[in-house]
């Protein structure tokens, strides 16, 4: 049995309909139901649905084989993983993000909030910074005083620019990743490779 690993929501949603395409389904999925692992006994594989961001710490810890996760969430994590493929399926980037008419001298100390430290720490390891750290609706820091910028992921820049904001600088561009237990892959090396050449094909 192959464990896998999906994010919940959108992306978890276009990922199962992959393997679905590849023959791999599990009929509960697609039902409303609030259970969170489902089988596909009959092909050898059981889907977990995680919350995004802790999809690489299930896998981390070998609790599955692969999993699926955004590159965002792999680098916030700094999990040892392997990481097998680049689904290049939800695409967007990683922004340092202010204010219209807000200049950065790149000289002063700079307030940032943010859900990923980590990322920020690093972007900014030579710089005096306070970071804040917050789980939603960042693009009110700045509005309201709380942070000179923001790091957080854009995708079109449409909700930036309601709320006169602009992008500063693009930090990188993220992706879901397929990304592999480095324990339970020694074992399982055939079937994961195996499964990783299917979604590369289809």
């Amino acid at each position: 049995m192959i464990d896998i690993a999906l994010p919940k929501g959108r992306l978890g949603d276009k990922v199962y309909a992959k393997f679905k395409s590849m023959g791999y389904s599990a009929d509960e999925f697609e039902q409303n139901t609030r259970k969170l692992v489902f089988e596909d006994k009959e092909k050898g594989v059981r889907f977990f649905l995680i919350k995004p961001s802790d999809v690489a710490t299930y896998v981390a810890r070998g609790v599955a084989d692969i999993g699926v996760v955004g590159k965002d969430s792999l680098i916030e994590a700094e999990v040892d993983v392997y990481e097998l493929l680049d689904l290049e399926m939800g695409k967007c980037s990683m922004c340092v993000c202010s204010l219209e008419g807000f200049v950065d001298d790149g000289k002063k100390p700079i307030t940032i909030a943010t859900k990923y430290p980590n990322v920020t720490k690093e972007y900014y390891k030579n710089r005096d910074i306070d970071i804040v750290k917050l789980n939603g609706s960042i693009e009110l820091a700045p509005i309201l005083g709380l942070s000179h910028v923001i790091v957080d992921i854009v995708e079109t820049g449409s909700t930036l620019k309601e709320n006169n904001l602009k992008v500063d600088t693009k930090i990188m561009d993220l992706s879901a990743r397929v990304i592999a237990s480095k324990s339970r892959y020694s074992f399982n090396k055939e079937e994961i490779d195996t499964l990783i050449r299917r979604m590369q094909i289809d």
